[in-house]
């Protein structure tokens, strides 16, 4: 079937000329036929996964798959994850059972040598709930020294690879959150890091040079996410050319 006459193609084709027919617009004519769908694209299967990723605040130590599942599924987010010249500079650590309690507990620590009284004892509250009380957690990291390699070897792009490096862990964050999420499981993201950088590192013996960056506890989800509200999109997405 060539481009020109796939089902797609026709549907729209069909739609702009029933809504010119009845003299309203192509998005008037689906307002006031809310029961016809077009054609399922070959995307809609990952973008349904996107929707349907949210900040699950409310975690069990419990999983509907296998910690070695978990791993892979990290393994694999890091492995395809897209990076600037391809430098691969995240790194990340999963960490279950008493690991996992380790760092929610050393958090804890570092809220309390910053806050007293009922600012500790809701933001205490908050890490055992919400995070603590999970499965286990992602660390995620990033490793400047494969960055500062790539600022030696490209000058020019110099100010540019600590960007990148940022916007290649937040990919990795995004993949594993939405893969999580397929799984049965829920998760949260947090950024206590520099509440905690020199004990994690010192704890789990990394690399000098490996930055964290998220931490993401996670869990099978206890009550669904709260209600989210979306700004109108037309102002948020400009489109030229077409």
């Amino acid at each position: 079937m060539s481009h020109s006459s796939s089902p797609v193609t026709m549907f729209k084709a069909m739609i702009r000329r029933m809504s010119t027919k009845a003299g309203i617009s192509e998005k008037e004519w689906f307002e006031k036929r809310p029961n016809m769908e077009p054609p399922a694209q070959p995307s809609q299967t990952f973008l349904q996964a996107v929707e349907t990723r949210r900040s699950h605040y409310s975690i069990a130590n419990s999983s509907p798959i296998s910690d070695i599942r978990i791993v892979q599924v990290v393994q694999h987010a890091v492995t395809h994850v897209p990076s600037s010249w391809n430098s691969q500079s995240s790194r990340t650590i999963v960490l279950f059972g008493n690991e996992h309690a380790w760092l929610w507990d050393t958090v804890i620590s570092a809220l309390k040598r910053i806050t007293s009284g009922s600012k500790f004892e809701a933001a205490s509250g908050k890490v055992t709930a919400s995070m603590k009380a999970g499965h286990g957690t992602v660390l995620f990291l990033e490793d400047d020294e494969v960055i500062r390699d790539l600022q030696q070897r490209f000058p020019t792009y110099k100010d540019d690879f600590s960007t990148w490096s940022e916007q290649t862990s937040g990919m990795v964050q995004f993949i594993t959150w939405v893969a999580l999420e397929e799984e049965g499981l829920g998760a949260n993201l947090q950024h206590y890091n520099k509440l905690i950088d020199a004990e994690v590192r010192d704890h789990f013996k990394i690399p000098n040079s490996w930055r964290l960056v998220a931490q993401m506890p996670f869990g099978e989800p206890t009550a669904e996410p709260g209600e989210k509200a979306f700004q109108p999109i037309e102002p948020r997405v400009k489109v030229y050319g077409i």
